[in-house]
């Protein structure tokens, strides 16, 4: 099966917690210019109260901080029941590889060394956020792909976090088209895997049903490329 593209939705939460004030606002700044949702904080001692409060997605962390470093924070963080699965990403001043090997048995997804650019900064909080999130698809056996997310289970198909109405049919033609992204289905093959019918019958049924969908999914209907004169695939940019 071809692996969908993940898609890091501008709703994503971001709590960045450091014990100073300048650079948890430019981390911030930064954060907020790529959409994403967040707070800050620079005193340690209320980061379990604040991070059960805001339902961070990630947690970006300083590990050098007075009171409480960011090492047992982290640990009290990976017992909470409410924030234990919340990915952790270390900032230090520290680059030798002891500090690191601790801030991993800790649980950290990943550490950045000061002073940093703030490139770098986006980068890793993204890639954490895609690879917990293949991991919740993964776990739930729901498809995601160009903001598109199909759940099996429920039957429910959601664009950018907002429900929408699909017919058994539709459902069952997008969900095809999900597993087999990038791939061309012709009208025969899905008339026989969606409708199961046989190839006899006549495919201008998948046409109506294709353009139906593409009228319910919105802008997103572009990724539904016409093959001419085979059929369809579902393409993500």
């Amino acid at each position: 099966m071809t692996e969908l593209p993940i898609f890091i939705s501008s709703k994503h939460s971001i709590l960045v917690i450091d014990d100073e004030p300048d650079l948890c606002e430019l981390i911030v700044f930064q954060l907020q210019k790529e959409g994403f949702r967040t707070s800050e904080l620079s005193n340690p001692l209320e980061a379990i109260g604040v991070a059960r409060d805001f339902e961070p997605d990630l947690i970006i962390l300083d590990v050098m901080m007075p009171e409480l470093d960011g090492l047992r924070l982290c640990s009290m963080f990976k017992v909470d029941s409410q924030l234990k699965d919340v990915p952790i990403l270390f900032l230090t001043a520290r680059s030798d590889a002891d500090e690191r090997v601790k801030g991993f048995e800790r649980g950290a997804d990943d550490y950045l060394t000061k002073p940093f650019d703030n490139r770098e900064l986006i980068a890793r909080s993204k890639a954490i956020l895609t690879r917990t999130l293949k991991k919740k698809l993964a776990i739930s056996g729901k498809l995601e792909g160009g903001g598109i997310v199909l759940d099996p289970e429920s039957h429910e198909v959601f664009i950018d976090e907002k429900l929408i109405d699909l017919t058994h049919t539709e459902f069952r033609l997008l969900h095809l088209m999900m597993e087999r992204m990038g791939r061309v289905q012709s009208r025969e093959n899905l008339l026989v895997n969606v409708w199961n019918y046989d190839t006899d019958i006549e495919t201008r049924t998948v046409d109506n049903h294709v353009g139906r969908l593409r009228s319910k999914l919105g802008p997103k209907g572009d990724m539904v490329k016409t093959v001419r004169g085979v059929g369809y695939k579902l393409v993500i940019n």
